[in-house]
């Protein structure tokens, strides 16, 4: 079977650009036609409430300091893609995070193909304040943020609130405009009456027929690929019923698949079964698997290994995953990353060549 044979001799390559943390210590990475319908208004502002100068590209070098922003990639999907930022100072960093969400703005050089930013074009970022005792940044734009189109509001706030939330000093975002606080989005009054976080979601796979009544969400990492053929990682957004296991819920979602049309593939088969999750008291959360796809000893394939870390670590109070496959609890991917031993959700994720 083509998938299988795909899935089982898929290695990631240069996906996970710091290795995922061993114990603390390193060891290893739609156009709109084709998007999923938002939700209706009403659930939209429910969601939210629980939520709540450019350089010259010519001059531009690239330094040593990496940083993960939110791009959309060619199905109009955002995707976290490691980036190395110009050199500039610890002050200047978030600006320039934040200008690399701009569409065609000062940095769109350093940006793989396929990707680009979802802020207007002629946005600039006037500045980032950290409110440290309230782990909220307060972002201040110009005037060219308010000129966007309709389909584009929510995405943009999904990039800018999930690319700042990636800094473990940020929790909670508030936008400005022209030095005034926005209480809603310009245009089409999304209302933000009470900051951002990553409750939220992100590229929401939702019917926007059926109700959100008595559901939680949860967020999966999915697969995709370039058209240069490097893989990388997509975060999405369901809903499942409330009350149960978050982390059982998420990886039931990751064992169904992504929906059609979203430009993504399956990382775990429809063998995959969880057969228990556990978290201890330090905050290890252990997954039990059962895939008979996989013989005793067999190294099961990166691609799906760093796809339950990262849909694991988005989803549990506890920060450190480790993956036990078919009873076995010595797990070694085929990227000889041993997932028996608790790691950690990388830092930053997806580098992409440009």
């Amino acid at each position: 079977m083509k998938l299988i044979s795909k899935f089982r001799n898929t290695v990631a390559v240069g996906v996970l650009t710091l290795p995922l943390i061993l114990s603390g210590c390193s060891t290893f990475g739609v156009s709109s036609s084709a998007q999923i319908d938002p939700p209706p208004p009403d659930v939209e502002a429910q969601m939210l409430d629980t939520a709540l100068a450019p350089t010259d590209q010519t001059s531009l070098k690239v330094g040593d300091k990496l940083s993960t922003v939110y791009l959309q990639n060619e199905k109009g999907l955002l995707a976290p893609v490691t980036l190395h930022l110009p050199a500039s100072s610890n002050e200047e960093d978030l600006n320039t995070t934040l200008d690399m969400l701009v569409d065609g703005g000062p940095y769109s050089s350093l940006i793989p193909a396929g990707f680009k930013g979802v802020l207007p074009k002629g946005t600039e970022v006037d500045a980032v304040t950290i409110k440290k005792d309230e782990k909220l940044a307060v972002v201040e734009f110009n005037t060219m943020f308010s000129k966007y189109p309709v389909a584009d509001e929510r995405k943009i706030l999904e990039a800018i609130t999930w690319t700042l939330t990636g800094n473990p000093e940020i929790q909670n975002v508030q936008l400005w405009v022209n030095g005034e606080k926005l209480n809603e989005m310009p245009v089409d009054g999304t209302p933000l009456d009470r900051p951002l976080n990553r409750s939220l979601g992100i590229n929401l796979d939702h019917d926007s027929n059926s109700s959100l009544s008595g559901t939680s969400a949860v967020t999966v990492y999915f697969s995709a690929e370039t058209e240069g053929g490097v893989q990388y990682y997509v975060p999405v957004t369901r809903f499942v019923p409330s009350g149960g296991d978050l982390v059982k819920s998420a990886l039931a979602e990751l064992i169904k698949g992504p929906s059609q049309g979203m430009g993504l593939e399956r990382v775990l088969t429809d063998n995959s079964a969880v057969n228990g999750v556990t978290v201890s008291n330090d905050g290890i959360v252990t997954v039990s698997i059962n895939d008979d796809m996989f013989d005793v000893g067999e190294k099961p394939p990166a691609q799906m290994m760093q796809s339950v870390v990262l849909t694991v670590t988005e989803n549990a109070k506890g920060d450190k995953v480790r993956i036990w496959l078919n009873g076995q609890k010595d797990v070694v991917g085929l990227d000889n990353q041993n997932y028996s031993e608790p790691v950690s959700q990388p830092e930053l994720i997806n580098q992409i060549p440009l």
